[in-house]
């Protein structure tokens, strides 16, 4: 039995496969198995997992018809056979002593998960120099390299929201059938993986140290994606379904469930489309006054400025349309145009435009005289 089983999901990723691949196979840690899942790649990637796992045989791969990031992670889960459990993005690398470290950590305090601080980054495809950026999992110092209980603290799930950057007791991931949601072309499946693992993990830790490299410049990641409208909230209603058959667990992460999912929602709407939005935010409105109805929002589990938000968003979507989403799309630009085209606009412009061009007309003046 490998110590570390390494999942890696993989659909058309060419130009960033070597970089992963290297990194990985290049680990201090050498008693790993590492799992690549060919979800259907039409460009390279096939080929350049078989030229690795041609020379290292702790490589299996499993080359299927594309069926979504989910479902590669549920086959690729499965098949582990290690201790713990990495996961690797294909477009992402590790540095080469992540998984011994964070291996010996999970090991000393027998813990069902570590994970750690992460680097996300862009390269400027000239130069190929990285703008790196460090991300903190808490804002709080306090929360780093000590054993929690994270089913007994819901606001853990506060932390910034990644499957990447630690490694699970495979034990603990079977006993507790944690995987993900396999909804077709579906997206943004990783959140029921994190919110399982944090709502039934007893020993966890979280350590000041970053390691896993996040990339931000790949065109084709799911959070570029502007006509996926709908599977956050499809991914949030599996959570739920999860965590409602289990009663106890659901009362105590209710609150930050809807929370975590405000956030979320607030991401997509500035992901998605400006035609969608206008729908989106009315879907979004009914949902919370749902759950204002079954007594399943708590003021205290948000921030001042987001509780705001989302009695706004209840109260008057299309107010909150209007005021938060609208100004960044096309029918506020539309409007803005109206607008400029009008009569009034074109005399008030005129009336303060006159102002302004004696202003500059005697500050050339002046200039002139000096001179």
């Amino acid at each position: 039995m490998a110590k570390v089983s390494i999942i890696i999901p993989t659909y058309n990723v060419e130009m960033y496969l070597v970089e992963c691949m290297d990194s990985v196979v290049r680990q201090t840690l050498h008693d790993i198995e590492i799992i690549c899942i060919n979800d259907g790649s039409t460009d390279s990637s096939l080929e350049i997992l078989k030229s690795y796992a041609e020379k290292d045989d702790r490589i299996i791969i499993v080359d299927k018809e594309n069926g979504g990031y989910g479902k590669a992670m549920n086959i690729g889960l499965d098949k582990a056979t290690g201790e713990y459990i990495g996961i690797v993005e294909p477009d992402d690398f590790v540095p080469i002593n992540m998984y011994e470290d964070l291996y010996n950590v999970a090991k000393e305090h027998n813990l069902d998960f570590v994970k750690a601080d992460f680097y996300r980054f862009k390269r400027d495809d000239e130069t190929g120099d990285m703008d790196l950026a460090y991300n903190h999992l808490s804002t709080e110092a306090g929360d780093y390299n000590k054993v929690f209980n994270p089913s007994m603290n819901p606001k853990a799930v506060y932390y910034i929201m990644n499957t990447w950057s630690g490694i699970y007791r495979r034990e603990f991931l079977d006993q507790n059938d944690i995987r993900h949601n396999e909804t077709p072309g579906a997206s943004f499946q990783d959140n029921g993986f994190f919110f399982q693992t944090f709502a039934f993990a007893k020993r966890a830790m979280i350590l000041d140290k970053p390691y896993y490299m996040n990339r931000r410049d790949n065109p084709n990641s799911s959070v570029h994606s502007r006509d996926k409208v709908y599977c956050v909230n499809v991914e949030y209603d599996y959570i739920r379904e999860i965590l409602t058959q289990h009663p106890d667990t659901w009362e105590r992460f209710k609150y930050v469930y809807w929370r975590k999912k405000y956030s979320n929602y607030v991401f997509t709407m500035n992901r998605i489309g400006n035609e969608y939005k206008k729908e989106y935010v009315e879907q979004i409105s009914k949902e919370f006054k749902r759950a204002e109805q079954l007594g399943e929002l708590d003021q205290s589990a948000f921030p001042v400025t987001q509780w705001s938000g989302v009695q706004f968003l209840m109260k008057d979507p299309e107010g909150y349309y209007r005021l938060a989403i609208a100004p960044g799309g096309a029918a506020a630009a539309a409007e803005i145009q109206k607008i400029k085209n009008s009569n009034s606009y074109k005399l008030g412009f005129a009336l303060t435009s006159i102002p302004r061009k004696i202003k500059k007309k005697l500050k050339a003046l002046k200039r002139k005289l000096k001179k």
